[in-house]
């Protein structure tokens, strides 16, 4: 069997998990002619994303008490869409920051094409993500303060070492979009986020459309600091027309 790509390999041993119940490394790496290495990076990453469960020595299909409800699987869907459309935003080679949250941390799957990244992040959970890649982009990690209620670095340390480098994108999430002031947080810690900005050529808000007009206490972008809005096909005529009028990119995925 030729080898496929690796979004396709992936898509694949879901199905076969579905059909036989469990499965072998071996047993995969020999379907799919690859190396076991290859195999242990598609299984780490497919559980990371909630598509199966890792056991010693292969794999065994998520129990049905643990998927999700029909609710948090639309969900997953409007955050997997708009990964794809951030992803075709980035070129091959680019240097970009990828912050904490779960919305961003959906387009790590779809990087998987991608030559020559260079990649930052402040997450624990992106950076195990970036690392079961098969391109293997170049990982950077900020380092820092740990915060437990955002998972992830913060800090004066943190600020420094972005600051060591100059990026060609930031993609960020947000706990809510004020049409007015910008991107919006229940965090007080907004200051790696704004240098994050500050580093970077262009800056990305991956939303989901829910969280636009929900106004949290702390402003963390203004709209002078973000350049594209990437959320789904709930947005609302009124609020996609309020947003440019900032001189905002506004991509509908």
């Amino acid at each position: 069997m030729s080898k496929r790509n690796t979004q396709q390999r992936r898509h694949t041993i879901v199905k076969l998990l579905e059909q036989e119940g469990k499965l072998s490394v071996d047993y995969l790496a020999q379907r799919f002619e690859t190396s076991e290495v290859t195999i242990r990076k598609d299984l780490t990453a497919l559980e990371q994303n909630g598509l199966l469960l890792r056991q010693y020595g292969g794999a065994i299909p998520i129990p049905k008490e643990l998927l999700p409800d029909n609710e948090n699987a639309n969900i997953s869907e409007a955050k997997h869409n708009i990964a794809i459309a951030a992803a075709t935003c980035i070129r091959d080679h680019n240097r970009i920051i990828i912050d904490s949250g779960t919305t961003t941390a959906s387009l790590i799957e779809q990087l998987v094409a991608k030559k020559g990244l260079i990649v930052m992040t402040n997450s624990l959970q992106v950076a195990n993500s970036l690392n079961s890649l098969e391109n293997e982009p170049t990982l950077l990690m900020t380092g820092g303060t740990w915060d437990p209620h955002s998972e992830s670095f913060q800090g004066q340390v943190a600020e420094q070492v972005l600051r060591s480098y100059d990026f060609d994108q930031l993609f960020i999430g947000a706990d809510g979009i004020d049409l007015e002031r910008g991107s919006t947080t229940f965090n007080e810690l907004v200051g790696l986020s704004r240098v994050m900005a500050e580093v970077s050529r262009e800056v990305v808000i991956m939303v989901e459309s829910d969280k636009i007009s929900r106004k949290m206490p702390n402003l963390e972008l203004s709209w002078e600091n973000i350049n594209t809005l990437i959320t789904d096909t709930a947005i609302t005529a009124i609020q996609k027309a309020t947003i440019e009028a900032k001189n905002i990119k506004v991509i509908i995925a």
